[in-house]
């Protein structure tokens, strides 16, 4: 039946009328049209790791993070890589985040567990430009299943519209929101029959530990392993402060590993190798030095003469700089004295690498040479392959680093950082927890003296140490931009999970 030509025009005017009213009301009860979560982009892809040639399956994507209500809070970006020819209910996934706090998953992903990586030269010298990237023959795809994973306002994960940063940027509102993360996606994925591991680097440590905690009791999640990469989880070890001389005692050992890569120390020392001269450092470190550390001036002058000398020895620096430092040298004055005669600074992240500063008399360095060494080539290598191999289209940016803000750590007001009593609380609750660590000696971010340290307290039940696995890597905070830490980082990992996985 044909309508009459007056009726049909009512008409179409009506659904004209509802239209914006429809539309309305949608956005009244957060229904917008782009609200909806962008689909993930799925890329198949071949390797071969280990001798091993098989197939995986690559996908980048937000999740939406919504609260019990159903509103979204924030939309977290990843990247995860799937092995095909394996059950996915009984293979191995790991959960892997940097630190910072504020920082992407770009360096694990992009230096030492993606199928591609970027390359850095042996030799700490600056990669040229433009930059490229290739296989990884490191990656641990062939072992485990990988998820990397960018905390909000990291990476192309962003709060949702209208929602307030600080209910992510801070120590316990980080652990909820990457916390339900996991969670989300394990369940979406049908993973909670897999053996499940979380990787953190640096900042990661922190993160990792106290994730041990939000997924075993918020969500009995029981992790089989946690893997920390140069990692912090003690603040107190790292944080040099008048009232606090511990970081000056566990720094030693990484000051001597340092002078020893460029030379500086004396003809006897310079003949030992690497881990007999720190064994000396740490053999000081933990004697007189900490004494005079303890004691302050009443240390005896001929004690306080003794260890003057003794720290200059393993240093390289001049007798009278370190007294006059009254044996407190912060890392930044270390970085900026050891090669002033040289006009040259020692990298934090990596001591191996070397700046030049605008003067050569300033007390601190211009910038950390490390990370001006290699941010470049990460930050391409990373943009050129979420489009060129992962097909992944975003037009914001990427964001490496640096974008958070202030972040709350009001659970630990008035006293330092410290995630050590959750680690080992969890691993006291779940006996099958393995922890493994991975230190550079050329670390000046995050010594490895200092993780022995909060090993050392951490206070476990004899039975339980060996379930902390320490490696030592003759490398810096990345360890695994150097090939020869890379190949030896990838086989400890492998007898590691091997054992951590039933």
């Amino acid at each position: 039946m044909t309508l009459p030509r007056h009726l049909h025009l009512l008409l179409l005017a009506c659904c004209l009328l509802a239209a914006p009213l429809a539309r309305a009301a949608d956005e009244k009860e957060g229904k917008k049209e782009d609200d909806k979560p962008q689909p993930p982009v799925v890329t198949e892809h071949e390797t071969t790791i280990g001798g091993e040639t098989f197939k995986y399956t690559a996908t980048a994507g937000k999740m939406q993070m919504k609260d019990d209500s159903g509103k979204v809070k924030a939309e977290i970006f990843s990247i995860a890589y799937t092995r095909n020819d394996t059950d996915v209910a009984k293979r191995p996934i790991t959960f892997c985040f940097n630190g910072g706090p504020g920082s992407a998953s770009v360096w694990l992903h992009m230096g030492m567990l993606g199928p591609q990586r970027v390359r850095v030269p042996d030799d700490a010298s600056t990669p040229v430009p433009p930059y490229t990237t290739e296989h990884n023959p490191y990656s641990l795809l062939d072992v485990t299943d990988l998820v990397f994973i960018d905390p909000v306002s990291t990476g192309y994960s962003r709060p949702a519209e209208g929602e307030d940063t600080k209910q992510f940027h801070g120590y316990e509102e980080d652990l909820k929101s990457v916390g339900q993360f996991i969670h989300d996606f394990v369940t979406k994925h049908e993973r909670w029959t897999s053996p499940k591991f979380v990787l953190g680097e640096s900042y990661g440590g922190v993160r990792s530990a106290g994730l041990s905690g939000t997924l075993q009791d918020h969500y009995s999640m029981y992790l089989n392993g946690i893997v920390m990469i140069s990692p912090v989880v003690d603040f107190s070890t790292i944080r040099f402060a008048d009232n606090n001389d511990l970081p000056y005692v566990l720094f030693l050992p990484s000051y001597t590993a340092t002078a020893w890569y460029h030379g500086k120390l004396s003809k006897e020392l310079q003949e030992k190798s690497l881990e007999e001269v720190v064994a000396e450092s740490e053999k000081f470190a933990y004697g007189l030095y900490s004494r005079a550390m303890l004691m302050g001036s009443s240390l005896p002058k001929k004690q306080m003469d003794k260890a003057v000398k003794r720290f200059a020895e393993l240093t390289s620096l001049d007798e009278k700089y370190v007294r006059n430092s009254n044996l407190r040298v912060p890392m930044w004055r270390f970085g900026r004295e050891l090669l002033r005669d040289e006009g040259y600074t020692v990298g934090r992240f990596d001591s191996r690498f070397k700046g030049v500063d605008r003067d050569n008399v300033s007390e601190r360095y211009d910038y950390d040479a490390a990370d001006a060494a290699i941010t470049g080539v990460f930050g391409a290598g990373m943009n050129d392959y979420l489009r060129r191999v992962l097909k992944y289209e975003d037009e914001r940016k990427y964001i490496l680093g640096g974008g958070v803000r202030r972040w709350n750590y009001g659970s630990f007001e008035n006293r330092y950082v410290d995630a050590s009593e959750t680690l080992r609380s969890e691993m006291s609750k779940n006996p099958h927890l393995k922890l493994f660590v991975a230190c550079g000696y050329y670390d000046l971010a995050t010594p490895q003296f200092a993780f022995r340290y909060t090993k050392d307290h951490l206070m476990l039940v004899p039975e339980y140490l060996d379930r902390v696995q320490v490696e030592k890597y003759e490398a810096g905070h990345m360890m695994y931009i150097l090939d020869p830490a890379a190949k030896k980082l990838r086989e400890d990992l492998i007898e590691w999970y091997d054992s951590a996985t039933p």
